[in-house]
């Protein structure tokens, strides 16, 4: 019997136990930390043997496959071993893809995946479609494939899930939002890697297939020409009013065979001039479905922000309270200081990862009154940004970032929560973050 290894004990690692106990392999499940109750449960009545709080190598080192979390950076030692010993690893999405004929919709992107996925899904469920959510929100794809029976499957992809590809992910439809600078710590801080990382969602496409790409994006567009695309190229924009696929702030419009798809842009559920080149991308992605530009219309209409991006909380004594916790890099903080009309108290910081900030300078000198920062250690930040804004405060717990905003505001301001890092110096997730942030809004 074939031994199969899984590294991580989150959703994706448990939901792969399950698909691969149901396929009869010898399944082992092995978690350097500690593994949540629930998932404990699972595993127990799935009857698959697991570990947690240490990597045992000869349980480990034994395998005939090894199938590893997203979050387990490729240059750690127990990756190393495997890989000497010529032990094929993989990701959850390839294993997965095994065992399903469903026509899989990927999207990647540094910005916009889960809001573009979100988006993506509700149009297909709306239009009647038998389709399902995974990837990095809601259900593992794997845990899914072993428990329904979908056609479609609308996933968020990341660049770390798409490094352990093989032969076998292959999207009908693969969607690439935008490239910018993130996680260049698990790739040797070259941008390069990264990128090339993300246009892996595309490397085993054929003929028979679509990639949907952003003809605004200037990483996509300086390395496009040197990867190999076998699938229709389907490209979207905000720029050139001859493609077929466009958008200004008035008007959105696709054309394909079956003639126009055209909307007014402010019938757009989602706001932000990111969220029209989102709304573009799904839309396509739509189009190649057959998707009636009735239904498109109506469900590009009725959906709703995703919960931590650009999330409205409250608003209080005239003071609009914002909850943009899933900006984790500069280029998703970019988006959301663009997208705002009135002045910023913004509340910023967490786990840098690199970051440059001069690329939000800009929306920083033109719109942010004052700034709270909110990390474990805010140093760079407040020496970056003390030249431009006269008023910046320490914090390190949001309690304080969120009573010290509520100060400096005034009727007609915004206090944004968009941190434009990691969360995981004060937080569990940027989840938490977020969850935390709403908690405190509520209780001023």
């Amino acid at each position: 019997m074939k031994r199969i290894v899984i590294l991580g004990g989150g959703e994706s690692g448990v939901g792969t136990a399950i698909l691969a106990k149901k396929k009869n392999f010898d399944v082992f499940l092995s978690d350097m930390g500690l593994i949540k109750d629930n998932y404990k449960k699972l595993l127990e009545e799935n009857g698959i043997d697991y570990e947690e709080g240490q990597h045992t190598e000869e349980l480990i080192l034994n395998a005939d496959e090894v199938i590893k979390s997203p979050g387990i950076p490729k240059k750690a030692a127990l990756i190393q071993k495997l890989e000497s010993k010529g032990i094929s690893i993989i990701s959850e999405i390839e294993f997965a893809s095994r065992y399903t004929e469903a026509k899989i919709i990927a999207i990647t992107g540094s910005n916009g995946k889960t809001t573009t996925t979100s988006l993506l899904f509700h149009i297909l469920k709306q239009a009647g479609l038998n389709v399902g959510l995974g990837g990095n929100i809601g259900k593992s794809f794997a845990k899914s494939v072993a428990e329904d029976n979908y056609d479609f499957y609308v996933l968020e992809i990341s660049s770390f899930q798409l490094d352990d590809i093989k032969k076998t992910f292959k999207p009908y439809i693969a969607i690439l939002l935008n490239i910018t600078p993130d996680h260049l710590d698990q790739y040797e801080y070259q941008f390069d890697l990264y990128a090339k990382s993300k246009f892996r969602i595309t490397e085993n496409q054929d003929e028979n297939d679509y990639f949907i790409y952003n003809l605004d994006d200037p990483k996509t567009m300086d390395m496009i020409d040197d990867i190999t695309i076998h699938a229709h190229r389907k490209p979207f924009t905000m720029m050139d009013a001859s493609n077929e696929a466009y958008a200004n702030n008035e008007l959105f419009r696709v054309n394909d065979s079956d003639g126009d798809f055209t909307m007014i842009v402010n019938e757009l559920g989602l706001i932000g001039k990111h969220n029209i080149s989102n709304s573009l991308a799904a839309a396509v992605a739509a189009k190649v479905i057959n998707i009636s530009n009735k239904s498109l219309k109506q469900s590009l209409s009725d959906f709703k922000s995703v919960e931590h991006r650009l999330e409205p909380v409250l608003t209080i004594r005239g003071i609009d309270f914002i909850n943009d916790s899933k900006a984790t890099n500069v280029n998703a903080t970019y988006f959301a200081l663009e997208s705002m009309e009135k002045p910023v108290v913004w509340i910023v910081g967490g786990k840098d990862k690199g970051n440059d900030y001069n690329e939000i300078l800009p929306f920083v000198k033109e719109k942010v009154k004052a700034i709270v920062c909110l990390g474990a250690d805010n140093s760079k930040l407040i020496d970056f940004f003390n030249p431009y804004v006269s008023t910046i405060i320490d914090t390190n717990t949001v309690i304080d970032s969120v009573n010290k905003s509520y100060e400096l505001a005034t009727k007609g301001d915004i206090v944004l929560l968009s941190p434009a890092c990691a969360s995981f110096d004060l937080f569990k997730s940027y989840e938490d973050r977020g969850n935390q942030f709403k908690d405190a809004v509520r209780k001023l």
